[in-house]
């Protein structure tokens, strides 16, 4: 009995001494604020950062000696297309090796409608990272007055503002546009306004795809700022990007805009991506907006009429060439209809054809996602280095493999890093771990993410600055990054020593109303 005794009381001693769950010793910790790194040790208790700075030696579950590794948070993705890819591929593999352990979703106008229905099939299974919505103005337009290009009626614009209201309700951190895609873009501004008033009353932020990021991409970014100013909640450009040779230079305006803005008062950001391409829809880059109301079957019917079919063969000439920089330029992501043509330029798949005539025939045979060559480096790292930027793929969570996809999906945190920081030195480290951390959760109201404080979230990311490397390129994408080492989500440990574990700690997140609904 005396030995058994004994045997207990030993079991309880060693049991009062495990008082973490994790300590990281010897650390170089950016703190994702934009402090300086400082050397020092992390302890984590469940998903919680416990205490961070010299911890004494206190026994832990798991001891790890980062060797003076760089320790940052986890990176934030705040313009995501990840809501496909989470439910099939709910590891995003592509993710958490560049770092990133939280996405936001909805982006571009685009989301589930409504929100309450996925977000709570989420909750019911393993993802890999956290994921939070926005609430998309085209699927609420659409919802209420399909793709017709009109403004909408009193009645129309009240079933609106209810839809806004309850995504709000469901747990969305705000609105996104999509004013370049229909039917978005059939909006008056005055319309957008009016949306955004309820969603800033809810305590929500706005994100904008612009009308244009081209010709009138000066107009737009005033349009954004507009949208903020008259429906008094944050707003942010999106993506910001300044496409066409002839455009070349204008964020020197565009910036300034932003700028000027925040003095009187307007809560206006930014955020990019660090590549000279972009990629969307070959229908939207190149078919004008008026000739897509109504859907294919309208459009079908205007490529047919001589004189509206003429007008639109010759804008989207003049778009492809003047814009776009030509068929060479315009890169086939994917084509559901034809596998084999992804990775062919348009005029590659054109051959002896117009490719005019090739592009309307793929848009009306069901579209293809595109790759446009067609933005200047001078924009991207004057857009980079301005303090309200921070960093966002515009991508998702591809099927590894399949088709020929943006690098972004797998390499928009490691290119900055590796490009932007260790070989351009257009950014610090300390700062651009600052645009992919604490600013995004400061912006989206994350309050327990984005920095390595005591009593935040253990989203944790360590990587060798030296090392890392983007490894995905346009021609071959599927590849992933590399020189992340250990990463946590929510304190569990999904990436370690280079290998995926195979725990899956991510968890969906709630915006601004529905968190004060659900408080105690």
């Amino acid at each position: 009995m005396r030995g058994l005794l004994a045997l207990v009381f030993f079991t309880q001693a060693v049991s009062a001494q495990i008082t973490y769950d994790l300590v990281i010793r010897n650390a170089r910790i950016l703190d994702g604020a934009g402090n300086a790194w400082f050397a020092g040790d992390v302890a984590v208790r469940g998903d919680t950062i416990a205490a961070v700075g010299k911890v004494s030696q206190v026994s832990a579950t798991w001891t790890l000696d980062a060797k003076g590794l760089t320790l940052s948070p986890g990176f934030i993705d705040t313009h995501s297309h990840g809501i496909q890819g989470i439910q099939q591929t709910p590891a995003a593999e592509n993710l958490i090796r560049q770092g990133v352990t939280t996405i936001v979703e909805g982006p571009d106008g685009r989301s589930p409608l409504p929100l309450a229905p996925f977000l709570a099939k989420l909750a019911q299974r393993p993802i890999g990272v956290n994921f939070g919505l926005l609430v998309g103005h085209n699927s609420i337009r659409q919802q209420v007055m399909g793709t017709q290009n009109r403004r909408a009626t009193a009645a129309e614009l009240d079933a609106m503002r209810g839809l806004a209201r309850q995504a709000m309700l469901d747990g969305a951190f705000g609105l996104s546009t999509g004013l370049f895609y229909v039917p978005g873009n059939y909006a008056p501004t005055e319309e957008v306004i009016e949306i955004a008033k309820v969603i800033g009353s809810l305590g929500g932020i706005h994100t904008s795809h612009m009308r244009s990021e081209a010709d009138q991409v000066v107009e737009s970014v005033k349009e954004t700022i507009r949208i903020g100013e008259e429906g008094h909640l944050p707003t942010q450009v999106t993506h910001h990007k300044i496409i066409g040779v002839s455009n070349w230079g204008k964020s020197v305006e565009t910036l300034q805009l932003v700028h000027a803005a925040r003095a009187r008062g307007v809560d206006a950001t930014l955020d990019a991506y660090p590549y000279t391409a972009s990629s969307t829809g070959l229908g939207a880059a190149l078919v004008p907006q008026w000739a897509r109301a109504g859907g294919n079957k309208a459009l079908r019917e205007r490529a047919a009429s001589p004189d509206t079919g003429r007008k639109l063969r010759a804008e989207m000439r003049t778009t492809m060439n003047e814009t776009r920089g030509g068929p060479a330029k315009l890169t086939l992501a994917s084509c559901g209809f034809d596998r084999s043509l992804a990775g062919k330029t348009l005029a590659e798949a054109a051959g002896a054809r117009d490719p005019v005539e090739v592009a309307l025939d793929f848009v009306l045979r069901g579209d293809c996602s595109v790759v446009s060559h067609s933005i200047s480096e001078e924009d991207i790292e004057r857009i980079l280095r301005d303090p309200l930027t921070m960093i966002a793929s515009d991508g998702g969570i591809p099927s590894f493999g399949s088709d020929v996809p943006h690098p972004r999906n797998y390499a928009t945190f490691a290119r900055v890093l590796a490009r932007y920081v260790r070989e351009r030195h257009t950014l610090t480290l300390e700062d651009a771990v600052r645009k992919m951390s604490g600013l995004p959760a400061q912006r989206f109201g994350l309050r327990d993410r984005g920095l390595i404080r005591p009593g935040m979230k253990a989203d944790l990311v360590l990587f060798d600055p030296a090392a890392i490397a983007e490894n995905s390129t346009f021609e071959k994408p599927h590849q992933y990054a590399t020189g992340v080492i250990y990463v946590w989500v929510n304190g569990v440990c999904a990436l370690k020593e280079g290998r995926m574990t195979g725990t899956l700690g991510g968890r969906p997140l709630y915006g601004p109303a529905r968190a004060a609904r659900t408080m105690p």
